[in-house]
This record gives structure tokens, C-alpha cells and sequence, in this order.
């Protein structure tokens, strides 16, 4: 991002009273569009205010949530597995079926072919705001991380700003950010999904993306962090815990390991919990694994 973008940049999230940390100028956050099905283009378009309430499903009176109400979901799609389209349209099924109701969906390692399936499923056309609409930002990247909010959940709250934060990385990732005001006082919350750097490559640089994502929500005072955290070296048990946020599986569940890949023997490295959900200034209430028959 060159200088004028960063000035413009920052002067939109000044104008909008947009909370952040300092930043260095390879970690400044990149603003993008949420968006929407348009079913009168039959295509995915930008989300302004207008189309927020027009489009958006209705909440009936009672159907207000506040922020311990939200549910979210996390997910690795494993761009590596066979049946990506299979897989994709099965997980999509068994999300939208869950109970309680998930209202916030977190994926990671969505390949092209997992986002074009996403993408044209009905029931995500309907039903959600996507943080993306096709994979021209991609570059050279063979997959990404994906944002989805419930348009019932979210229709009637403001909807806050989207970005990227790029951070150093052997992989060339980033978190993806947004907030969110949800009823009944709107107070900010701050969403981070993150896919750290894999493998036990040397230097890591896991810490310094915790780190930097944790100043982002610190800047917020309320958020979460979640996604694949890839722990795979003994430094990374603690690093939550060491950036000042917490582990929700181990609050709620401290004696219980929580693993959440290779529990079929089927891989190549020890079971292992790569996957938590984090946060600063709000309180967890239950946490759960989930195992589907995509898995």
C-alpha cells in the first residue's frame, strides 16, 4: 500500500471513529466491501447502508440478539482433500442446520473451487453477507480466508468496516477484521479469523501475528479472535495467554484437550488442538467440537 493509500485509509477510519493500534506500514490495514446476493443482477455486489436494510431479512420483535447471544462457527475447508465441492456443499448443509443457530461463520483455506461452490449455494445467497464475491484479490494465493454473517442476525445492526491486516509470513496471510454493533446498545465487537502460518518452519512467525492481531483488539477493547492457529511448537501453547487474551476452550473446559485434528490416525503428526476461538472483553459461554462426516 503506497502513502497516499495509507492517508486516505487512515483518514476514513478517523471519520468513522474506527479504533486501531499503531501500525508500521507493512501491517496497516487494507479496507475492503462486504457483500451481498443481488438477485435482481443475479450477481454479488458491495453492501452500503441502503442495501443493508433493504435486502437484509427482517428480525421479527423478539429475535433482538445481544452480543452473548452470537454463535459463531470456525472451519478449516482443507483445500489439500478431494470432493471440494461435495465437501463444501455437505458443510454448508450441516452449518445451516445446527442448533443453536450459528449467526457468524469463520473458514479458512477456502480454495477457488470451494468459493465458487459457496458462492452459487442458494441458502448462502439468501441468507448471508459474504467478505467476498469472487477471487480477483487472491494473487498468486491457492486459498483465503472467508467471512459469513447471518442476515437475520445482522440485518437491523449496523454493520461496521471490513479489512485485511497483513503480518509477517513464510505464506503471504493475513487476518481478515471486522466489527460489528450488535442490539440492543450496539457496543463494538471486534472480529479477527486467522489462518497462522503453518509447519514448524524456523523462525515462526506466529507470535508476531498474535501479537499484532491482539493489538487489534485490544484497540477495540471487546473482540475475538478465531480460526486454524496451527499450534505445532511448544511456544505456541502460551501464546494467547501471553498476548493478553483468552482461550476460550481452556477457560471453559480446562481439563479437557480439546483436539480438533489427527484424531483419526490418519496423519502424519500427533493429535493436536490447532484450531481456538479468543477473546478480550467478553465472556464465553459454552464452547463445542464439532465432527461431521466431511471431516
Amino acid at each position: 500500500m503506497d502513502f497516499y493509500a495509507r492517508v486516505r485509509t487512515s483518514l476514513l477510519f478517523w471519520t468513522h471513529e474506527i479504533p486501531l493500534p499503531p501500525v508500521d506500514a507493512k501491517s496497516f490495514p487494507k479496507l475492503q466491501s462486504r457483500h451481498y446476493f443481488h438477485h435482481s443482477l443475479q450477481q454479488w455486489a458491495p453492501v452500503s447502508n441502503d442495501d443493508t436494510r433493504e435486502h437484509a431479512q427482517p428480525l421479527r420483535d423478539n429475535d433482538g440478539l445481544s452480543p452473548s447471544d452470537l454463535v459463531l462457527l470456525t472451519w478449516n475447508i482443507d483445500a489439500a482433500s478431494a470432493r471440494t465441492e461435495d465437501r463444501v456443499t455437505e458443510t454448508i448443509t450441516f452449518i445451516t442446520h445446527l442448533n443453536p443457530t450459528v449467526h457468524i461463520v469463520f473458514l479458512q483455506e477456502v480454495p477457488r473451487a470451494a468459493l465458487e461452490q459457496i458462492l452459487k449455494d442458494e441458502r448462502i445467497r439468501g441468507s448471508w453477507f459474504s467478505s467476498k464475491r469472487d477471487d480477483t484479490a487472491w494473487g498468486k494465493q491457492s486459498f483465503a480466508t472467508m467471512t459469513l454473517l447471518s442476515k437475520t442476525c445482522f440485518a437491523l445492526a449496523a454493520l461496521g468496516p471490513i479489512w485485511r491486516v497483513a503480518y509477517p509470513s513464510h505464506f503471504g496471510r493475513d487476518a481478515l477484521c471486522c466489527d460489528l454493533f450488535p442490539l440492543p446498545n450496539r457496543r463494538r465487537i471486534r472480529l479477527v479469523n486467522v489462518h497462522l502460518d503453518s509447519l514448524r518452519i524456523q523462525p515462526s512467525h506466529r507470535p508476531q501475528q498474535i501479537s499484532i492481531v491482539s493489538s487489534f483488539l485490544r484497540s477495540a477493547s471487546h473482540g475475538l479472535v478465531a480460526g486454524d492457529f496451527n499450534s505445532v511448537l511448544e511456544e505456541d501453547a502460551t501464546l494467547l495467554e501471553r498476548s493478553g487474551l483468552t482461550d476460550v476452550w481452556t477457560a471453559l473446559h480446562p481439563n479437557d484437550s480439546g483436539y480438533t485434528w489427527g484424531t483419526d490416525g490418519e496423519q502424519l503428526f500427533p493429535p493436536n488442538r490447532m484450531d481456538k476461538v479468543a477473546m478480550i472483553g467478553l465472556d464465553p459461554h459454552s464452547i463445542k467440537i464439532h465432527w461431521s462426516h466431511t471431516d
